[in-house]
């Protein structure tokens, strides 16, 4: 089981990875995917992504948020965010999730692009302020949340997502087996609840569908960290 990062971002962030993501492996199914959500501190005086939009453009450069690290998804939704709307803010990385959390209610940076688990806690306490769920429809956890497209910013996902798969030549009917096996755990009331209620969503795919998603995965990033000149330095 791998993630968005080795499976897709890394091919284009990582020099000389010695892997091909898109060669080395026979895609058996996603499991799941995680997306990431525009929160603000309730310090932050915008009370909708296009608020926030124009809180950012009218401050080029002053605005900071925060992820969990370099070429993280939160950062590189950060970085697709910017080149979508045409601002221009200060990322800044954290090694620890939850000061980052800290720091957020207090305000000490305002902004995030998280994944849901990370502040679902916290935006069902009212501790912080959703604007909207990067992906096409909304999250069932969080159902009252806009999607980035209702609140006005068609175009924008940003997710990170778990795929299973096998070693490269692995027999077809391994995979076949592995990904109908997958889809029926998927399908599963008790486990999705469990998703859910962490604010994953389940995305069964079979093999086909996983692989040119990975490619399509691959391109998108590939664009989006060439266009912000990305490094997965701090």
């Amino acid at each position: 089981m791998s993630a968005s990062g080795p499976l897709a971002v890394n091919k284009t962030l990582t020099k000389n990875l010695s892997y091909d993501p898109e060669q080395a492996f026979e895609p058996i199914s996603m499991l799941a995917t995680l997306p990431n959500m525009v929160v603000v501190s309730k310090n932050l005086p915008v009370g909708s992504l296009q608020e926030l939009i124009a809180y950012a453009k009218a401050r080029p450069g002053e605005l900071t948020y925060s992820s969990v690290g370099p070429g993280s998804s939160q950062h590189l939704a950060g970085v697709y965010f910017e080149q979508l709307t045409g601002t221009k803010m200060r990322h800044l990385p954290y090694r620890v999730t939850a000061q980052l959390v800290t720091d957020l209610m207090t305000g000490i940076v305002p902004l995030s692009f998280q994944n849901i688990p990370n502040v679902l806690g916290q935006v069902q306490s009212g501790d912080l302020r959703p604007l909207a769920i990067a992906a096409k429809s909304r999250s069932a956890t969080l159902p009252d949340v806009p999607t980035a497209a209702e609140a006005g910013l068609a175009g924008f996902d940003s997710a990170a997502w778990f795929a299973l798969l096998a070693p490269r030549g692995t027999p077809k009917a391994i995979v076949d087996k592995l990904n109908a096996t997958a889809v029926a755990a998927l399908g599963d009331a008790d486990l999705r609840k469990r998703l859910a209620d962490i604010g994953a969503d389940p995305a069964p795919m079979s093999p086909e569908e996983l692989r040119a998603f990975i490619s399509a995965e691959v391109a998108k990033w590939r664009d989006i960290i060439a266009r912000g000149a990305v490094s997965a330095e701090p």
